[in-house]
């Protein structure tokens, strides 16, 4: 069952525009770079204060220098003030860096963190939760989080510091030029703070539409096969420009406050300089105003509107951080995870298998098995049959603990399975599946899984035993082939075939074989079928069947409908009792024939 972690998940920032528990718990992955945010934080309080310094010379070589004709004096103030820039520039450069690989640093910890997380979801988890969704968050939204150290609370700190710095000297300097100076800047506070609230809606809307648009594309584009077997490119295509014109709506509704914001700065900014100009003429002329005091609040107020232009994109991009940190934290919160108690390790196992009235649903109480019970002796092979939603798949993800029973007792040489750990269990029982998943990689670290304890050799002597090697050497760099995603370079019985290999080499105790031969030509499954007698060989084995005559060899075998076990026997004792398992038979032999 879903649950979140007490005291952990943050309230939702949709109606804020900031929340310092979110903040305080980004950054607490700043903890292993202590001394890097500090040292940034150092940089971005003297950048903020010795911004003042650059006006304050101009002003004072005007006054002092030009106007006395002072041009030795001058000419050092300027090497001065260039020996300033180039060590603001220096700072500038060093803080800009910091902040940028702190950010970086907390992203690749994030992500790390998220992606270990995800691998231990329950697999209901990913039959609820689209695929596209998962992306965004382990990408786009965590990238997004970055920017909360390269362009938001550093620098946004900076900028404020800044802001204080040159307000102070501005009053300090002459209290009237700056209340002149300062007049529209009310009218630019609001207008931020309308900026702030309409880029942080539109900033949602484009998440929301992000993660909607990766999610199509990555359906669609995994089963393309499908849209373009049932020529659906044209519908398709309308779905997705719907989806593509909403993201752009989101887009430009984000554009639109730019646009309407930035000109409102660049117009209060240049008030504000007129206002300074008109009043600062009549103090130059009365003579209570100098030249050098003129030119310096001009001076300061561009130092003030840009700044104050930037917060708001500032505050934006802090907002989008929260924004996705809140998503990204909210799969890290979500307890979706198989509770991992057992301490027993599965690597002694004789295989010996016990289901004991259990009952299991993926959802309430739909059961998908009712009251099964059954025993697989160690070294023997059990076979399941029945029509499609019958419950076979769900017994063998149930063995592994893919899914926990709701009722009953399923053991293991008579230990319950949650006596196991996890991860001693999986490592013990092999699954070759009807529908093979092959990575984009080779043909070799498919078989290993990148198992570094398992050598070429053992690969190629696995491949040697189930009577895989020969087309695999015919493939260009055989071992070392890409098969490219999903596998699309082999055919079906081929990929089956590098699973049999895969299963072979990880030496499981308890073998499962899920309709491993239901999709594939006779000549591949003649293959397959060798391959299975010799994995299955000495070690206990479930075999869920789709063609009957695969299994006419199994020790038991378990005919099921709507869950629940109808007959159960050999394959002679099945036919003989002439009911569910002989129908079934006869159907497939007679479209055989």
């Amino acid at each position: 069952m879903k649950k979140e972690k007490e005291n952990s998940s943050p309230k939702s920032v949709a109606g804020k525009a900031f929340d310092m528990k979110l903040l305080k718990r980004i950054l607490r992955y700043v903890s292993p770079y202590k001394k890097i945010f500090w040292f940034t934080a150092f940089l971005t309080i003297f950048l903020g204060v010795i911004a003042p310094i650059r006006p304050m010379l101009i002003k004072y070589g005007i006054d002092e220098k030009v106007g006395r004709g002072d041009l030795h004096g001058l000419w050092l103030l300027t090497l001065l003030m260039i020996g300033i820039l180039i060590i603001e520039a220096g700072f500038q450069y060093l803080h800009t860096y910091l902040a940028n690989w702190l950010g970086q640093s907390v992203i690749n910890d994030l992500r790390k963190q998220l992606f270990r997380h995800i691998t231990t979801f329950k697999l209901s988890y990913f039959d609820r939760n689209p695929i596209g969704m998962l992306v965004t968050r382990t990408v786009s939204d965590i990238e997004t989080i970055a920017d909360v150290f390269s362009n938001g609370i550093l620098v946004i700190i900076g900028d404020i510091l800044k802001l204080v710095a040159v307000v102070f000297v501005m009053f300090y300097i002459d209290w009237r030029l700056a209340l002149i100076s300062l007049i529209p800047i009310p009218i630019l506070i609001f207008a931020t703070r309308a900026f702030k609230n309409a880029i942080k809606s539109a900033f949602q809307q484009v998440r929301n539409k992000v993660s909607q648009l990766n999610t199509f594309v990555q359906e669609h584009i995994t089963g393309m096969s499908v849209v373009q077997l049932f020529n659906r490119q044209k519908t398709e295509m309308e779905r997705f420009k719907k989806i593509n014109f909403e993201h752009f709506k989101a887009h430009v509704k984000a554009v639109w406050a730019f646009s309407v914001f930035f000109p409102i700065v660049e117009l209060l900014s240049a008030t504000s300089l007129a206002l300074l100009v008109w009043w600062g003429s009549k103090g130059v002329v009365a003579q209570y105003v100098s030249l050098g005091n003129l030119v310096e609040f001009i001076l300061f107020i561009y130092m003030l509107y840009r700044p104050i232009r930037q917060l708001a994109d500032r505050f934006n991009v802090l907002q989008m951080g929260m924004v996705s940190s809140e998503r990204v934290f909210k799969i890290l919160d979500t307890e979706e995870h198989l509770e991992n108690n057992g301490k027993i390790k599965a690597d002694n196992i004789r295989g010996e298998i016990d289901f004991e009235h259990v009952w299991f649903a993926y959802k309430g109480e739909e059961w998908v098995l009712k009251d099964i019970s059954f025993h697989v002796d160690s070294g023997s092979t059990l076979a399941l049959v029945g029509a499609t939603g019958a419950g076979k798949s769900s017994i063998i993800n149930l063995l592994g603990r893919y899914y926990e029973i709701q009722k009953g007792k399923i053991a293991i040489d008579g230990i319950d399975v949650r006596k196991y750990d996890i991860e001693s269990l999986r490592k013990n029982i092999a699954i070759v599946l009807q529908d093979v998943f092959l990575f984009s990689d080779t043909i070799y670290n498919n078989i290993t899984l990148n198992n570094p304890e398992i050598s070429l050799e053992e690969v190629i002597e696995a491949a040697k035993a189930v009577g895989a090697h020969d087309f695999i050497m015919q493939l260009p760099g055989n071992y070392h082939y890409n098969v490219k995603e999903r596998g699309a370079m082999l055919s079906v019985g081929q990929r089956q075939l590098i699973s049999f290999i895969r299963a072979y080499v990880h030496k499981p105790k308890i073998l499962i074989l899920d309709e491993a031969t239901s999709s594939i030509d006779s000549e591949s499954e003649a293959l397959i079928q060798y391959a299975t007698e010799v994995l299955t060989k000495n070690r206990t084995s479930i075999v869920v069947a789709h063609r009957l005559s695969t299994i006419q060899n199994a020790d038991k075998i378990l005919v099921l409908n709507k869950g629940e076990i109808v007959e159960s026997g050999t394959h002679e004792e099945l036919l003989a009792k002439n009911g569910y398992y002989k129908t079934l038979f006869d159907l497939q032999f007679q479209a055989t024939k």
